[in-house]
């Protein structure tokens, strides 16, 4: 749970910064630390992506994956929740908290790497992919709440609640897992990362969220060639 705790920190540390400094960013500057995070990002799917060795696998998840999700309609129905919140809270006049507080969760929580990082976290306990995340949300939180408001700020509480899920979850199934099967989940994982940063740099606008069923889909997979091959 370190890895959760330190990304939790970043969160409110970033967003610390970047309401106090809210009206002394220029917009350029923003746009440009925002790309930066991007290339970041997308370095680090490429990185993930290296790790698997059973290149059918990974197409037959990801294909599997995304049929999934995009049946279950995981990224509208994430965007319906925040439509609702966003509902909720304007008729109150808290319309900008609802906005940087679900902002904040879907880039900080949704994202690939937020799943592939606490698997790892919990099945291998490397924090590695935790840390690096939590210094990308450590300047992306800043950007956000300087724009967005102390609705971010709000969001490290999501943060904490949701990887430490999934990390105490991820110790219950470490037996099943061996470590073909992780490196699988990390290349799967890894695309994934790799779309994330393509849409942070505003050259894509994947449904990143519509392909998390792959992650589930790849151990099974895994199995299968097991027994057939």
């Amino acid at each position: 749970m370190l890895g959760v705790l330190f990304n939790t920190l970043t969160v409110l540390i970033g967003s610390a910064i970047g309401l106090t400094f809210k009206n002394g960013i220029r917009d350029k500057y923003k746009n440009a630390i925002m790309t930066a995070i991007g290339l970041c990002t997308i370095a680090m799917g490429i990185s993930g992506i290296s790790e698997g060795e059973n290149t059918l696998v990974l197409i037959l998840s990801m294909v599997l994956g995304v049929f999934a999700g995009t049946l279950l309609d995981i990224d509208g129905k994430i965007t319906m929740l925040g439509d609702c919140i966003s509902a909720k809270f304007s008729k109150t006049g808290k319309t900008s908290v609802t906005e940087g507080f679900v902002t904040a969760c879907l880039l900080f929580c949704i994202g690939s790497m937020t799943i592939v990082g606490s698997l790892q976290s919990g099945i291998r306990g490397d924090n590695s992919m935790i840390y690096t995340k939590s210094i990308l949300d450590l300047f992306s939180s800043c950007v956000l709440s300087s724009s967005l408001g102390i609705g971010v700020l709000f969001a490290a509480a999501f943060v904490f609640i949701f990887q430490g899920t999934l990390v105490l979850l991820a110790s219950y199934i470490a037996p099943f897992l061996s470590e073909a099967v992780i490196a699988e989940i990390t290349c799967a994982g890894g695309l994934m990362i790799l779309a994330l940063g393509l849409n942070l740099t505003g050259i894509t606008k994947i449904k990143v969220a519509n392909f998390l069923p792959s992650l589930i889909f790849v151990p099974v997979i895994c199995y299968l060639f097991s027994l057939f091959m």
